[in-house]
């Protein structure tokens, strides 16, 4: 393989790519939402700068992937702060979890999704939309929400999915030291809500030290929602360039 092979590769192995290039659409991309009250200090402890913090509110999430293009089916499950960056408002994604390789692999290489190895699940069990989230054999976090109680209007459910999303993008050198430390803004786009409904709600976290959302407690439930779209995830631009700054 010539070196100008090789630079055209973005991804390893080199014969056999873990995931395709493209744009990402996925189609009946299904949400749970419970957005809930923590405590400030410990959101602060997580949150990297300049983003800043005004209340101390957290968004859990389930998402079943339905169709993904080069990818298939999937859930995941994590954690979303509302930050602010300067004037704009939008959401730091803390931590993600799911069981698709090459989603892992190209959601960490491509951008910056903080995705790890998890079993997650979205279901309906006996009149409630049922998310759970799974390390290994250990439960670690469950959500529960009345299945369809009440309908949510399609501006409501757009205003909750379609914020500009901040991640932390890190790659270490072979000193040990970051290779490349910045902060990334991503928004979805071209949204189509086919079904919302919020209800009452309910959520359950659990100490594990491979995922640590119980160091953010629930301290009180104020919004939950259960959301059926198509959307496009656009590409990562950067904010915030820590090692420039460093220098």
């Amino acid at each position: 393989m010539r070196a100008e092979d090789v630079l055209a590769k973005v991804t390893t192995p080199l014969a056999a790519p873990a995931y395709p290039l493209g744009v990402y659409r996925f189609t009946d991309r299904e949400y749970l939402n419970i957005f809930y009250r923590t405590d400030l200090d410990a959101l602060c402890a997580i949150v990297p700068e300049p983003l800043e913090i005004d209340e101390p509110l957290v968004r859990f999430e389930v998402m079943h992937m339905g169709d993904v293009g080069g990818f298939g089916p999937y859930t995941e499950a994590g954690i979303a702060i509302p930050v602010r960056f300067g004037e704009e408002r939008g959401e730091y994604l803390h931590a993600m979890y799911l069981n698709s390789f090459a989603a892992i692999a190209c959601g960490r290489e491509l951008s910056a999704y903080p995705k790890s190895l998890g079993e997650a699940r979205l279901q309906v069990d006996s009149g409630a939309l049922v998310g759970t989230l799974d390390i290994g054999s250990l439960r670690v976090a469950t959500a529960t929400m009345g299945y369809k109680h009440h309908p949510l209007s399609e501006e409501d459910a757009l205003r909750q999915i379609t914020v500009p999303t901040y991640m932390m993008k890190i790659v270490p050198g072979y000193d040990a030291r970051p290779r490349i430390a910045e902060l990334v803004r991503t928004q979805i786009a071209d949204v189509t809500v086919k079904q919302a409904w919020t209800g009452p709600a309910r959520l359950q976290l659990f100490e594990h030290v491979l995922a640590p959302l119980a160091d953010l407690p629930v301290r009180e439930v104020v919004l939950a929602s259960h959301i059926l779209t198509d959307l496009t995830l656009a590409p990562a631009t950067v904010l915030h360039d820590y090692l420039t700054l460093e220098a």
